[in-house]
């Protein structure tokens, strides 16, 4: 547990930080290429199977189960070599080191992302993320259902989470309240779909991509009092744009 921050900058991973649909369409060719496109389809049938029982993307699981139905395959064990080596660090989104310093100037900032405890970790330590934060990483399962845990650990005034995900968004305001200013980057294929677009109240900010958070200051993150934030940036993110 840390003393209490003034404000506390909480980032999700995939499609926030590092570009996760690219990772996942290597994964795919490499799979296709390796193993052949039906091997390519079964592993990604597993893979959803799996994140619809779980509630995250648990791509070393799915492997688990895949190799249930192909235990005689031998090449398997290449295609985790492929998941545990894989370079993150040239999958993080152009700007997002840059985004974390430069809110570090003003709060502390800590990794909040969901899923495994093997996987999602070594790929938060191997993109450089795990530096950049100061090794401040929480990983969970249902991470908008554990900020009592995140407030014991981190405890602040006021907290900013930037997520590309308006579903998640929505459920920490809902606890949070004005403590909580919500950043939402149009990155990655759940931010760029209509219908999830549809389905949410939109952020309190909306950015582009994570690189344009450095066109922001302290003040347009904060509910100094309230009302504050929906005088500065429009109320919504169908206002707030790109930048300042």
């Amino acid at each position: 547990m840390t003393p209490e921050n003034d404000v506390l900058f909480l980032f999700d991973v995939d499609n926030t930080l590092i570009d996760n649909d690219q990772v996942e369409n290597d994964l795919r060719r490499h799979l296709e290429s390796e193993f052949g496109a039906q091997s390519r389809d079964r592993y990604f049938a597993i893979f959803e199977e799996l994140r619809s029982e779980l509630g995250y993307a648990d791509y070393l699981g799915a492997l688990q189960r895949y190799r249930l139905e192909e235990i005689c395959d031998p090449r398997l064990l290449t295609m985790s070599s492929f998941l545990v080596d894989y370079p993150f660090a040239g999958r993080v989104y152009p700007g997002a080191l840059e985004a974390v310093k430069h809110v570090s100037q003003w709060g502390t900032p800590v990794i909040l992302s969901d899923g495994d405890v093997v996987f999602q970790p070594r790929k938060v330590q191997r993109s450089g993320l795990w530096e950049a934060v100061g090794g401040r990483v929480l990983i969970y399962i249902h991470k908008e259902r554990m900020l009592a845990h995140v407030e014991r650990l981190y405890p602040a005034r006021h907290y900013v989470m930037v997520d590309d995900k308006l579903r998640i968004l929505k459920a920490m305001k809902d606890v949070w309240g004005d403590r909580l200013t919500t950043i939402f980057p149009r990155q990655g294929h759940y931010a760029l779909d209509p219908e999830n677009l549809a389905a949410w109240p939109p952020a309190d900010i909306a950015i582009e991509r994570i690189g344009d958070l450095v066109n922001y200051d302290l003040a347009q993150f904060r509910y100094d009092s309230p009302g504050r934030m929906g005088d500065q940036m429009g109320g919504g993110n169908e206002k707030s744009g790109g930048g300042p």
